[in-house]
Parts: structure tokens; C-alpha cells; sequence
């Protein structure tokens, strides 16, 4: 699926309310094990990536790259963001499908 593809299954996410943006909301809904998957613009800082691998990773939520930088994010979706996630499963699946996963690199943080 093209990033029009995955762009348009962000806008319906959104609409139908399934769909959480920015590094807060993200944060909160991976932690209340509401959030399905995590998906992240290609051009987010690696600041950013790192502290939501550590999340995702904390968590046990799998994390993604979207295929779209924020710019396309903010066209599809209407609000400009680097951080999604989808909480719901059906969606996160079709979603899962077309993305690919980030692997997590336990060695950027520290863990007891």
C-alpha cells in the first residue's frame, strides 16, 4: 500500500475517534494499554524516536514508521503531528500490514 493508502486509514482512524496524536496523548495511551501501535513520521528527531522506543519498549506496544513525514501526516489527517497511535485493533492490523515495524534497541536506555 502506498503512503496515500495508509494515509487515508489515518484520516478514517481519526474520524471514527481510534486515533491518538502527539508525544503526550501518545505516551498516556500506551501506558493505559488503550494504544494498539505506534507510528511515527520518517523526519521525527531521534530524540523523539528514542523516548518513544522506551515507551513502546516500557509498555509492550510494537512501534512503526508510517512512511510519511509530518507534512503528508498533517495533509491526511488534518493536524501536523510526528507521533500516532491507533487503539483499535482492527485498524492497527490493516495498519501493521502496510508499515514497517522499528526494532527497539534496548541498548539506547537503561534498563534495571
Amino acid at each position: 500500500m502506498s503512503s496515500k493508502g495508509i494515509s487515508g486509514l489515518l484520516s478514517i482512524c481519526r474520524r471514527a475517534g481510534k486515533l491518538c496524536m502527539g508525544m503526550d496523548m501518545v505516551k498516556s495511551a500506551c501506558h493505559s494499554g488503550e494504544a494498539k501501535g505506534v507510528y511515527v513520521a520518517t523526519d521525527l528527531s531521534k530524540k523523539s524516536l528514542k523516548e518513544m522506543m522506551y515507551v513502546c519498549y516500557r509498555d509492550s506496544v510494537k512501534l512503526y514508521s508510517a512512511g510519511m513525514n509530518m507534512q503528508e501526516i498533517a495533509d491526511s489527517i488534518g493536524k501536523k503531528t510526528g507521533i500516532l497511535a491507533i487503539c483499535d485493533a482492527g485498524f492497527n492490523k490493516k495498519a501493521r500490514s502496510v508499515t514497517e515495524e522499528i526494532e527497539i534497541d534496548t541498548s539506547l536506555f537503561y534498563i534495571d
